[in-house]
């Protein structure tokens, strides 16, 4: 990875909150979809496109790439708003949200869209088929890593807790691959500990042969720290609690699973955005 200077930390904010403005517009354009946790999560995949990755929005197959695999495929929206200001397909193309025939649909489908590792939708499959895939790079020597992007609800999954008991036992074989866990402890019925308890997560993993670190999600040094930390682990995989404010830049909204799978009307949209934009020339003039 590149320096992260603070010049670099201001631009990677920059457009953090320009994903987030395309977000609303993209939902409201759509009149479907997922908000709270796509605006929870700009910040994040604001770093891994425009600092992290190793990939080329013109070679999306390139060989040498860092692979993202996205396991909880409803938050796709910051995806999308992510690789579109990163230069993979126009910013435009981001209205066509969950209509007919659009590339861009509710749930990722990776042969529609070239940039997209695997086609998510049921909660919980993503971290298997990623270790899959981070094991299958060790075996042909590449050194990409693989990133794998999983929500707090989704540890509900029986399928979750196997696939980190496998990862786990291959040990240095999977140093490669490297968890995010987005814990914004939001689900569509509700909070996540009254829905399942999950805590401690952090003791689960460690017992688990991870190596574990807790961030906050909307510090941008911390995380991209985080993740240069756990690509210096050689012996065994890694996961980062991500503590995230769902709905995170529009007050209103933060923090409320009623959001979790509901998109903002016309007349929302108009009002968030103005927020959004205020808090974003609040933001550029702190770092001029």
């Amino acid at each position: 990875m590149q320096p992260l200077t603070d010049e670099r930390i201001a631009a990677i904010a920059g457009k953090a909150e320009a994903i987030r403005e395309t977000i609303i517009e993209m939902l409201v354009a759509a009149g479907s979809g997922h908000t709270a946790g796509p605006m929870g999560m700009a910040d994040i995949f604001a770093a891994f496109y425009f600092h992290i990755l190793r990939h080329d929005p013109k070679d999306p197959d390139w060989p040498e790439r860092d692979r993202l695999i996205l396991s909880n495929g409803h938050i796709v929206p910051v995806r999308y708003a992510a690789m579109a200001h990163a230069g993979y397909f126009p910013v435009a193309e981001c209205m066509t949200l969950r209509h007919l025939g659009s590339r861009l649909q509710g749930h990722p489908e990776r042969l529609k869209l070239p940039g997209l590792e695997t086609t998510s939708g049921p909660l919980g499959e993503g971290l298997s088929q990623a270790a899959g895939i981070a094991y299958a790079l060790n075996l042909d020597a590449k050194r990409s890593f693989v990133y794998c992007v999983m929500g707090d609800g989704e540890q509900d999954e029986g399928i979750v807790w196997e696939s980190f008991l496998w990862a786990g036992k291959q040990g240095s074989r999977l140093a490669n691959l490297i968890v995010v866990i987005d814990r914004n402890n939001i689900q569509i019925d509700g909070f996540t500990e009254n829905v399942m308890p999950l805590e401690s997560l952090r003791a689960k993993y460690e017992a688990f042969n991870w190596h574990v670190q807790e961030v906050d999600g909307h510090d941008v040094r911390q995380f991209v720290e985080a993740i240069g930390e756990a690509q210096a682990v050689y012996e065994k995989p890694s996961v980062i609690i991500a503590h995230t404010i769902p709905g995170k830049g529009i007050p209103e909204i933060e923090r409320k699973y009623e959001w979790h799978g509901k998109p903002p009307t016309e007349e929302e949209g108009k009002r968030f955005l103005a927020e959004l934009r205020t808090l974003n020339g609040k933001i550029t003039s702190e770092h001029q």
